[in-house]
């Protein structure tokens, strides 16, 4: 039977018509920089967010990494948020290879990272200190699309303090579609972009950094130095390419499914909604309960992230239907009320 997985959106299989394509695109060896298909998505996203270079890797948490790599040396420090996807969820990479030491700063519930708690956390110039150079933000963060006066306004501190700014952006086309507006609008404030291309985008494999040429030239080497340089690797920039023309305006249909899926659970004792921002809907289920819970779903052939705390994140994506939506709303309606087994 069919399951249906709301564990994130990088579950995504690949259509029909995007294999199609992968299968016909023109490939060369993107490390000697002679692959067509790469380099037409390099180039295609960095006119289209106004960069001067982009530069194809293999996953988002690759591309923050030499993305810091690329504005920090060793000893240097980037200002980040503490629940951010580049400081807890990525190995504490830019520490471990990149000797850049993180400085967290506490969310907003808003996901906007205050800027004078920002202000407070830049460092003197003291031999004492790391040298603070950079600002980390990440849209959309759980599911909210930062403002763009917001945006504006870290802008003008990072360049009124000397700091550059950078964003995760991997789900930046999910923020722009909720804040209905181009994605330049969101990207035209950073100094470097991280694109995830295999989020809701639906595309098997990547995402594509960008930034100036000589920045894109440091991550470049960056990328080899971590192994992330690929050959053929056209295929996949070709699913991007395609992702791009085909997937970014259904994104909306992401978003109101989600937005179903929290509607129909309000009420729901023992299933508590605790928010609903675009693709992502968080509930919170008691811990002593979290194991009946996954019984239920595995009876349901629902997939949910269970267990790693009380709240759980169900993520909308191209392979959650309108059925699919509904199924999840009758499983944990039915575990609400008591039943492991739920109607599928």
């Amino acid at each position: 039977m069919h399951w249906t997985d709301l564990r994130s959106d990088t579950v995504t299989q690949p259509t029909a018509a995007m294999r199609e394509t992968m299968v016909r695109a023109p490939v060369g060896d993107d490390v000697y920089g002679e692959d067509p298909s790469v380099n037409a998505l390099q180039a295609r996203l960095a006119s289209d967010l106004g960069f001067e270079a982009g530069l194809f890797v293999p996953s988002g948490t690759q591309s923050n990494l030499i993305g810091l790599m690329a504005h920090c040396q060793r000893g240097d420090e980037y200002i980040v948020g503490m629940d951010a996807h580049t400081y807890k969820y990525e190995g504490g990479g830019a520490a471990v290879l990149g000797s850049i030491q993180p400085q967290p700063i506490v969310h907003a519930p808003d996901g906007t990272l205050p800027l004078d708690a920002v202000e407070r956390a830049i460092k003197p110039i003291d031999p004492h200190f790391a040298r603070t150079r950079l600002l980390c933000l990440e849209n959309t963060w759980h599911g909210r699309a930062l403002p763009l006066d917001y945006l504006a306004q870290a802008r003008e501190l990072c360049d009124r303090r000397g700091l550059s700014l950078h964003l995760d952006g991997a789900r930046m086309f999910n923020a722009a579609v909720a804040l209905r507006v181009a994605p330049r609008e969101i990207t035209q404030h950073f100094d470097s972009v991280s694109v995830c291309l295999s989020k809701g985008l639906g595309a098997p494999v990547g995402s594509v950094l960008l930034g100036t040429r000589a920045l894109i030239e440091t991550a470049t080497r960056w990328r080899k130095v971590v192994g992330g340089g690929m050959r053929q690797a056209g295929m996949l920039a070709a699913a991007a390419s395609y992702a791009l023309d085909h997937h970014v305006a259904r994104l909306a249909d992401d978003h109101a499914r989600a937005a179903r899926i929290a509607e129909g659970l309000q009420g729901a004792e023992g299933v508590h909604v605790v928010a609903q921002h675009t693709n992502m809907v968080f509930i919170e289920v008691p811990l002593e309960r979290h194991d009946a819970l996954r019984r239920a779903m595995d009876a349901a052939h629902v997939r949910l992230s269970i267990g790693y705390t009380q709240a759980i994140r169900l993520v909308t994506h191209l392979d959650i239907d309108d059925e699919g939506a509904a199924r999840v709303v009758r499983a944990l309606r039915s575990f609400a009320a008591g039943g492991e087994s739920a109607p599928t």
